[in-house]
């Protein structure tokens, strides 16, 4: 055989990268099959005749499933750059023949489910009525990991300054991540405590009461904010759902920590009282995507609409300052 013979043999195609990225992203040659809307047979063939061509083998069956083996893990290595690369390429040509289609894949935090997200596919509809769009509804740092493996194309996501441990930081190659709004903290409290009387309230006012705490990130960042005030808050209950910390806090078990967000789409009960922190603590609010995505004009369309949403109907300040 010669050396042109060898190069030959290995030549390969973008329909074998798709193949592979599938797999790893669905977890088997089936569910593969479906997403890329072949037959699981078909995809098995097309699989067998490539690992003919190159002389070596791409999966291994592991007991029900199959696994990637080392060749295949090359490929998979490459398959996301190249792949999302012909996506772009072919949103272009796509652009300028006049199409307007395509597929997102959006991950966001519980509270953005009801109040930005809606928000963002009501513009796309409007806009771009040929875009569709998948949901995850996720914590931030599943959220991200969803955008690194691919199992979603954009994020919106939160931070707290001064986060012990910062999904955005931690998995930052090969991402993109662009702050959008800052969320002000407030403080939840019953009507008739002492501290209602205040415009804004520090939080060691408040470091003999019992605490409601929210989802895991907002209960660190509770802790945090304690700490830095002088005290350990003492947490009585942990609840991720705001309108049953509102419920709880109108009820005088404890008081809380709120974003502004989530008072957005949450009823404020009677006999609960909403103040601002003394140090004006806040989230960033963030977009998160992968390098070049927005490349590709389903996902430019929907990072416009994200940009383009009133942060003024949620009381949402611009994360970065006009100028």
């Amino acid at each position: 055989m010669t050396l042109q013979q060898d190069a030959t043999s290995l030549e390969l195609d973008a329909h074998t990268l798709r193949i592979i990225r599938a797999i790893v992203e669905h977890g088997s040659i089936t569910a593969a099959a479906g997403a890329l809307g072949y037959s699981q047979p078909a995809l098995s063939q097309h699989l067998r005749r490539t690992e003919a061509r190159i002389g070596m083998p791409l999966i291994a069956r592991s007991g029900r499933g199959v696994r990637l083996t080392e060749a295949g893990r090359v490929l998979a290595r490459h398959a996301r750059t190249i792949t999302t690369a012909l996506d772009a390429a072919a949103g272009e040509l796509a652009e300028l023949s006049g199409l307007r289609a395509g597929r997102v894949r959006l991950a966001a935090f519980p509270t953005a489910s009801s109040t930005l997200v809606p928000q963002v596919l009501r513009g796309l509809q409007q806009t771009h009525p040929g875009i569709g769009v998948g949901y995850l509804e996720a914590e931030p740092p599943e959220a991200v990991e969803a955008v690194r493996s691919q199992r979603a194309d954009l994020a919106i996501t939160f931070s707290y300054a001064g986060d012990r441990v910062d999904p955005h930081a931690e998995g930052a190659k090969g991402l993109v991540v662009v702050p959008l709004w800052r969320d002000p903290i407030m403080v939840a409290i019953p009507s008739g405590h002492p501290a209602a009387a205040s415009d804004a309230i520090a939080l060691a006012q408040l470091s003999d009461e019992n605490w409601i705490a929210g989802c895991p990130r907002c209960r660190g960042h509770l802790l945090q904010l304690a700490e830095t005030s002088g005290f350990r808050p003492a947490i009585a209950y942990e609840t991720d759902n705001f309108t049953a910390v509102l419920g709880m806090v109108s009820a005088g078990l404890g008081v809380a920590l709120i974003p502004s967000l989530a008072l957005a789409v949450s009823t404020l009960p009677a006999g609960v009282v909403i103040r601002p922190t003394a140090n004006r603590d806040e989230r960033t609010i963030q977009l998160v995507g992968t390098q070049g995505s927005d490349q590709v004009p389903a996902i430019a369309a929907t990072v416009s609409a994200i940009l383009e949403l009133d942060a003024a109907a949620w009381s949402l300040a611009p994360a970065i300052p006009a100028g």
